[in-house]
């Protein structure tokens, strides 16, 4: 990536963060607390088909789903990240739990027979576990893939990117968001920018070093944590999720 193109990117999360500050500091001293933006009761919901321009939705990973139906229920997605090998598939489904890495990085390394293709679906979760494990998958060259009508949304596009090829079907669902502290967090609106701003940097780096372009963090940083921006196929292939076939 050209290094103007990185620097106008970095700038861009600069000023979004000094916002949030501002933001922060007179959450703290009206109330003592910090929390995002909400949506407004009558948001669409991601149900509702997504459309090139109109492609941020309501978002709560325990209840809503793409409009998309899979060709494979999968049911209710565990609780934490669960690898599991279907009809000679390797599969890795579930929000990601803080602490998930190390476990699945260790049957990830010990699966019999080795992983070629992981094929993942996740509402998100941990996002210092999922950048852990998508630098594994890139060390271990496990491709990684999404399938027709399943989803990949908030820290599962860091495990997508960790694959060194990379398949996305057109009607998989993939999506981004701002990373969130907890609505009960009581930290000083300094630290908390201080957070922050770490993690936006840890993750651009990562992103850079597996190839996607920065410039998708702007889609993640305009969207509060209680939406989603699904990602159309078209920028998909833009910030270099999907990989091109050289064969």
């Amino acid at each position: 990536m050209k290094a103007s193109t990185v620097a106008r990117t970095l700038s861009a999360v600069l000023i979004f963060q000094l916002g949030i500050g501002a933001f922060l500091v007179l959450s703290d001293m009206q109330a003592g607390a910090f929390s995002l933006p909400r949506l407004s009761p009558d948001a669409p919901r991601l149900s509702e088909p997504i459309r090139p321009g109109d492609q941020t939705r309501r978002f709560a990973p325990d209840r809503d789903r793409p409009a998309v139906r899979p060709a494979r229920d999968p049911g209710q997605l565990p609780d934490r990240l669960t690898l599991t090998q279907e009809g000679g598939a390797w599969r890795l489904e579930g929000a990601i739990a803080p602490d998930d890495a190390p476990r699945i990085i260790t049957q990830l390394s010990n699966a019999d027979p080795a992983i070629e293709t992981l094929i993942l679906q996740s509402p998100g979760g941990s996002v210092r576990d999922a950048l852990e494990i998508g630098r594994h998958l890139r060390a271990s060259d496990i491709a990684t893939q999404v399938l027709p009508g399943e989803y990949c949304y908030s820290a599962c596009p860091y495990l997508l990117a960790g694959g060194p090829t990379r398949t996305i079907a057109p009607a998989a669902s993939i999506g981004v968001h701002q990373h969130s502290f907890g609505e009960n967090t009581l930290l000083p609106a300094f630290m908390a920018v201080s957070d922050i701003q770490r993690g936006q940097a840890e993750v651009m780096e990562y992103l850079d070093e597996m190839g996607i372009d920065t410039r998708v963090m702007r889609h993640a940083l305009a969207t509060p944590a209680d939406e989603i921006y699904v990602l159309i196929p078209e920028e998909l292939e833009r910030y270099g999720f999907v990989t091109k076939d050289d064969s």
